[in-house]
């Protein structure tokens, strides 16, 4: 990550903007805070920032709704922060438009490699030819996928579902937004089929089905090919 890269953290709670300006600071990031959603979408405006953390439970207006009013006009990378067990927040965040999300009560490691990841994609082509996810490998021009560099033959919707998950490899993608980008938004509450088609996919990429390395599960809300 380039130093000097501009963070807005928008949440009311002193102690979270504390632990995050002092931290972030500490790796050279230029950080603006805001406590309200209003304030938080004004100054993302102005501040410009490479990347939004957004608390959900703002005290005037729901983070969700704050992501939806920034995504209108733009796409800087967002990592909401949630409560645990809060999945159809989580997903509705995500839906809304958020890159990703991070548990409270959460470590920085961890929120910082969802920036990386969140930045790092920010940056890349979304029209790259070939992804790399360690030894997992997707070409998008042959429609070739490699393993250890070992073809592995897949049904047209498999290739289309690791297709997808590649080009967003690191972000976890919400069943809703793996049914729509596959199979139509008329199947956007089918998640069995998800179920089904990441099955056949683990069966034939991961060395062990049973822990898989490459495509990981997030509980209730959707699937996660790992950037290696």
């Amino acid at each position: 990550m380039k130093k000097g890269m501009r963070i807005l953290i928008i949440d009311d709670e002193p102690q979270i903007r504390k632990l995050l300006k002092v931290a972030l600071g500490a790796h050279g990031y230029e950080i603006e805070e805001a406590t309200t959603g209003v304030d938080g979408i004004s100054r993302t405006a102005t501040f410009k920032p490479d990347l939004l953390i957004i608390d959900l439970g703002l005290p005037d207006i729901d983070g969700k709704d704050v992501v939806k009013t920034i995504r209108e006009w733009s796409q800087t990378p967002i990592i909401v922060l949630t409560v645990r067990d809060q999945e159809e927040e989580k997903i509705e965040a995500l839906d809304a438009g958020a890159d990703d999300y991070v548990t409270k009560p959460f470590s920085v490691g961890e929120l910082m490699a969802r920036m990386r990841v969140s930045l790092r994609r920010a940056a890349a082509s979304e029209h790259e030819p070939v992804i790399t996810c360690g030894d997992l490998v997707v070409d998008l021009v042959q429609r070739r996928v490699t393993v250890a560099g070992k073809e592995i033959k897949l049904t047209p919707t498999e290739y289309e579902l690791i297709k997808i998950l590649a080009q967003h490899r690191g972000r976890v993608l919400t069943h809703k937004q793996l049914l729509k980008a596959v199979w139509g938004a008329a199947y956007d509450e089918d998640t069995h089929y998800i179920r089904v088609y990441i099955g056949q996919l683990r069966r034939k990429i991961e060395a062990d089905p049973t822990q898989p390395r490459h495509i990981i599960t997030e509980s209730g809300v959707g699937y996660r090919l790992m950037d290696h």
